[in-house]
């Protein structure tokens, strides 16, 4: 009996049942890569329907950009989840289990309702054969609208006007950081791929830009004059810096607002929390009750509160071990700035790629000085370390191949002293294989 046809209009009865199907009969973009990629509506408006539209049964934020949604998601979920309001939340990818993508004030989605949902759409999934990404954007809006949320924190994929999650009308969008990544599917240029996260734009909804770039904000001004959509540029009412002590200090104009002892602490919050706080007031406008208090709470506990990992996750000290999911050009540089103000004497870097981005500019930023483990992620999608290492060494990066991530991190702490830095990155992939994050 095939694979397939052992699934065949069975029921699942246990959710590790339900995971090995989606896994390995659903194209997932995570693990394979472009094959599993759909620039396509049509199954995920099926779905909605055959769900009874449950995206139309809450309210939402929708959240696109290149570098910065994920944390922008947590952010302003849990400060609405600290203001009293019953908070979904749909992330992806997830670094540990499945259930991370979906969450209700905090708490992942019960195992028991994946199966109940995966048998529902059963008959479904035979006559439309949606993806995995598909199948879960549903799973998502049916468990909120199931919940009677009171908001949802809605992160977009990829891209944005012809992701699966650009089917619902939410109460704000917001669009953060634009830079290379996917243009393979996106675009050929920043204006291509900012066009395609504008897509999230709906007629009449504000929308927010966390940072005005040079010929990007030009695309979503025109987008948002053509869908008639109030347009806010966060800096002009925000910015954020760190002082010495390693807050983030937060201005209105001259005016300093509040110091935050910001979760998770990584340099490119500067870039997010204007835009967080510029959707909070626009929120405000639209009748939520969020006090000040309340974004304070969100902010500095974002991780007790919604579960956030892998941004600037310091995982132990002397010697310091930190990992971190940023991995294109922009994210990068922003992690290096960050070690470089972080004291340490010698560098240690556990490092990853996957396969279907070009590595060049990115090994081109490492440091020199570090130490290299180069390493493979137990997905298809991985670059293989061998050819990570050929790349690395014509960039001048010294180290060698340990394949396994965690392995490659127990050597990195056999030889690092107590006053080194351990860095492990490269790919989100890499991340999620840390056996203690």
């Amino acid at each position: 009996m095939s694979d397939i046809n052992k699934y065949s209009q069975t029921y699942f009865s246990s959710y590790q049942e339900v995971l090995d199907y989606m896994y390995t009969q659903l194209p997932m973009f995570q693990r394979v890569g472009g094959a599993a990629f759909k620039k396509d509506l049509t199954n995920t408006l099926a779905l909605c329907k055959y769900l009874s539209y449950p995206e139309h049964q809450f309210k939402s934020i929708h959240i696109a950009g290149t570098n910065g949604k994920g944390s922008s998601s947590n952010y302003l979920a849990a400060i609405l989840q600290s203001a009293g309001y019953k908070t979904g939340l749909y992330t992806s990818p997830h670094l540990k289990n499945f259930t991370e993508r979906i969450k209700v004030n905090g708490k992942e989605i019960p195992e028991d309702r994946v199966i109940d949902f995966m048998n529902r759409v059963r008959p479904f999934i035979e006559e439309h054969h949606p993806s995995f990404f598909e199948l879960t954007v549903g799973m998502a809006f049916d468990c909120f609208a199931v919940e009677k949320v009171d908001i949802a924190v809605v992160e977009v994929g990829m891209g944005g006007r012809l992701d699966s999650t650009n089917v619902i009308i939410p109460e704000v969008s917001l669009i953060t950081n634009i830079s290379a990544d996917h243009m393979q599917w996106l675009g050929n240029t920043l204006e291509e791929v900012a066009a395609e996260k504008g897509g999230i734009i709906k007629d009449h909804v504000p929308v927010v830009i966390s940072e005005k770039q040079p010929g990007i904000s030009e695309v979503f001004e025109r987008i948002a004059e053509e869908r008639q959509a109030s347009l806010y540029f966060a800096g002009n009412s925000y910015t954020s810096r760190f002082d010495s002590s390693g807050d983030l200090v937060v201005f209105s104009g001259d005016s300093k607002l509040h110091t935050f002892n910001v979760q998770p602490a990584g340099y490119y919050q500067t870039k997010n929390i204007p835009g967080v706080l510029k959707v909070i007031d626009i929120l405000r406008e639209r009748g939520f009750e969020i006090a000040d208090e309340h974004i304070i709470k969100g902010i500095e506990n974002v991780r007790a509160i919604t579960g956030l990992k892998g941004r600037w996750h310091v995982l132990g000290t002397q010697p310091m071990v930190v990992c971190d999911v940023g991995h294109n050009k922009a994210g990068v540089e922003l992690i290096l700035d960050q070690i470089a103000s972080t004291p340490h004497k010698d560098l240690y870097m556990v490092w990853g790629a996957v396969n279907d981005k070009d590595i060049t500019d990115t090994l081109a930023l490492l440091p020199k000085e570090a130490h290299y483990f180069f390493c493979q992620a137990n997905i298809p999608r991985a670059l293989d370390a061998e050819k990570l290492y050929e790349e690395a060494t014509k960039q001048g990066l010294k180290g060698r191949i340990i394949k396994n991530v965690n392995e490659a991190i127990a050597e990195a702490k056999a030889l690092a002293g107590k006053d080194d830095l351990i860095f492990i990155g490269g790919s989100t992939f890499v991340v999620a294989e840390i056996a203690d994050l």
